[in-house]
């Protein structure tokens, strides 16, 4: 079962195509790759959101559909849920 899809091979998150609870060992695929990939779930994360695919220290760059799409404001480990708590993005 596909938990999460990663656009590109560059990206490091995915986003959930169902929702992911805590304690999940959750498998992903990339789309241009069709490589497959897990992860340990460290918190909730719903249907549509992001999941990190590596950790994350303050002022690291995310990557979605291999592109820069914000900059980290709060600390993010491997599995935990990307949002706007801990992420903020070039366009807000």
């Amino acid at each position: 079962m596909v938990h999460f899809l990663v656009h590109n091979e560059k990206d490091d998150v995915g986003v959930a195509v169902i929702d992911m609870e805590q304690g999940d060992s959750a498998q992903g695929m990339t789309l241009d790759t069709q490589e497959t990939r897990g992860v340990e779930v460290l918190m909730d994360i719903p249907l549509g959101h992001k999941v990190a695919l590596r950790d994350f220290e303050i002022g690291n760059f995310v990557t979605k559909y291999g592109q820069d799409i914000g900059k980290v404001v709060a600390t993010i480990k491997m599995g935990e849920h990307v949002h706007t708590h801990n992420l903020k993005t070039k366009r807000w």
